[in-house]
């Protein structure tokens, strides 16, 4: 059974700058998680603005003359929705003691083992109908969804008054965190894309993330992990310093949107099995190093382990597959993310995106290289974002204004930071190219040309969604919208309501006919297979540290078939698929035997 005041077992991760900003203000209400990216805070202070003036809250402009103003405007946009929710929820509640057909549907988008619907089932059963009886089950076992946030560790981009940098606590996450810190939200921080010493650091300032004596924070840290080593080396590290992990998120490296970090080919299933066997041991060693650190600086010491939750996201899309992933590693929620961008009650999605979301097929969706943090990044092919892009480079204009300049982290000509997607640097970069071009193929210019002006702004084009979908003006360099669902959108054709989602999740009633689409875990096997072979086509003779690491690549893969064949033969999931899936991981096995570096 799930946690008796939680009321779902899925959440809603973190989906660009955008997709997610406002999805707490449109599902908390009903006791979902989500997650709102606080990287940019013109987008935020915009939000602000607009869902001020929408729930008729009080609201005074924050500008970027104003000292510290990006940690001002994060703290001010979480207040409001803390405030909104907290009204929303309570409205909510009054609803579903007062209409019988709110409280029905209502108890049609939880999971049959919620705790929370067994005690409604229970006083619905009994003939306590009445308004003070549903009432005292909501109070009791109820609570609003969590307005979680989430901070990329490495864009931490130093900032400069004039030519003087500014001192590191106003870099753009450290900025972000005392944003956080400081809002009344009781929630989470997730921290994502690796280890940033300086930035842990920087998270024992603050008293809301140290636990009182019941292990329990006013503020949580949520840390997004590949693997069980990271977990370990960053979980270990922060209670060193006296701060707790409460939750590890694990994600897939490949079968995810956004931003993909590649494991050294090890696959999700192995990776959770290590988590479910080896979750004592990693609070152990954590909390005996906390209280080390907690008593060293005279705070309060836990009586008892606090608590921790693990979770997993990353291309789950049936009802089976989120319940194996609960049951089978025993996992207290399953992050659902592309399907949502389907789902407007909950994410924000303009109309043309969402339609070309609708549309996608498996390949339309792929691996880019548009990002310029230099990380692999899954995007689908015909946005507005890749075809004003391509007028540009093809009119002789490569590259954006960079007007945000949070991603303006190379150092390669200026102290201050510059984009890779900014026409300032690709001009420079162009004009090298030139300068070189005698000595180079029609087809390696060309090569060369494309790898430097590839580079999306994504710090306009991830944002631009919500300002059109809102009906906001979008000023600036037209950059039209990016966007970053993960491969399994291509298995979801249309829009959805937030109930027909839901029902999805929990097998009530399927929104789509899975019957052609591979296993969550297939998928991702496939995926990783299709990586490990474009580390061959990449030109040129491997060398032998290159050649060993591809074989420890491949040689992780074929573990990770045979853990799979034994997990699939035993499992009482995924019955009626079993002969295919493992004929399929025979035919993996082979693809990969095959397979030579060179």
């Amino acid at each position: 059974m799930t946690d008796i005041k939680h009321a779902h077992t899925f959440h809603i991760p973190v989906m660009g700058l955008a997709f997610t900003i406002d999805s707490p203000l449109r599902v908390a209400q009903y006791g979902i998680d989500s997650v709102i990216s606080i990287m940019d805070d013109d987008l935020i202070e915009k939000m602000n603005a607009f869902y001020s003036g929408k729930f008729k809250r009080p609201y005074q402009e924050v500008t970027q003359k104003m000292e510290d103003f990006r940690a001002k405007r994060i703290t001010n946009y979480l207040n409001m929705m803390d405030s909104v929710i907290t009204e929303k929820f309570e409205s909510y509640k009054q609803e579903l003691t007062e209409k019988q057909s709110k409280l029905e549907e209502f108890m049609s988008i939880l999971p049959s083992t919620s705790g929370l619907k067994q005690k409604l089932q229970q006083a619905v059963t009994a003939g306590k109908q009445n308004i003070s009886e549903i009432r005292s089950v909501l109070d009791e076992y109820f609570s609003p969804g969590s307005i979680d946030v989430n901070i990329m560790t490495k864009v931490d981009k130093d900032n400069f008054s004039g030519k003087e940098q500014l001192p590191v606590i106003y870099n753009d996450a450290h900025a972000a965190l005392r944003g956080f810190a400081a809002s009344t939200t009781k929630s989470s921080v997730v921290f994502s894309a690796g280890m940033n010493p300086r930035l842990y650091s920087y998270i024992e300032a603050f008293d809301d993330f140290y636990p009182d004596e019941n292990g329990a924070f006013n503020k949580k840290i949520i840390l997004k992990v590949s693997d069980f080593r990271s977990a370990t080396v960053q979980a270990n590290l922060l209670a060193k310093k006296g701060i707790w992990i409460s939750e590890f998120r694990i994600e897939s490296g490949l079968n995810c949107g956004g931003h993909a970090f590649a494991t050294e080919g090890h696959l999700m299933g192995p990776i959770l099995a290590e988590f479910r066997s080896r979750r004592t041991e990693l609070e152990h060693t954590a909390y005996d190093l906390l209280v080390k650190a907690l008593e060293a600086k005279g705070k309060v010491i836990p009586s008892e382990i606090p608590k921790v939750k693990y979770t997993v996201q990353g291309g789950v899309g049936t009802a089976e597959e989120h319940q194996f992933l609960l049951e089978h590693y025993q996992m207290d929620s399953v992050g659902w993310g592309s399907p949502f961008l389907l789902v407007p009650e909950a994410t924000s999605v303009d109309p043309e995106t969402r339609e070309l979301l609708a549309k996608a097929k498996e390949e339309d969706l792929y691996l880019s290289n548009i990002s310029p943090l230099g990380v692999p990044f899954n995007t689908l092919r015909g946005t507005s974002n890749e075809i004003l892009k391509s007028k540009r480079a093809d009119s002789g204009k490569a590259g954006s204004s960079c007007p945000k300049k949070y991603l303006a982290l190379s150092k390669e000509y200026e102290a201050e930071g510059i984009c890779t997607a900014s026409r300032k640097y690709q001009d420079r970069k162009i004009e090298e190219l030139n300068e070189r071009k005698t000595e180079l193929s029609p087809e390696n210019y060309n090569n060369a040309f494309g790898t430097i002006t590839e580079k999306s702004c994504l710090c306009v084009g991830l944002a631009n969604s919500s300002y059109i979908e809102l009906g906001l003006p979008v000023k600036g360099q037209a950059q039209g919208v990016v966007v970053c669902p993960g491969p399994n959108i291509a298995y979801f054709s249309k829009t959805y309501s937030l109930k027909e989602m839901i029902q999805h999740i929990y097998g009530e009633k399927s929104a789509e006919n899975h019957s052609e689409r591979p296993n969550v875990m297939l998928k991702e096997l496939n995926l990783y297979i299709e990586n490990l072979s474009a580390q061959l086509q990449t030109g040129g003779e491997m060398t032998a540290q290159q050649i060993k690491k591809w074989e420890a690549f491949k040689s992780n893969l074929l573990l990770g078939i045979s853990y799979y064949k034994d997990l699939f033969a035993e499992s009482k999931f995924f019955s009626k698929d079993r002969p295919l899936i493992q004929a399929q991981l025979s035919s993996c096995e082979s693809v990969l035997l095959k397979m030579q570096a060179s």
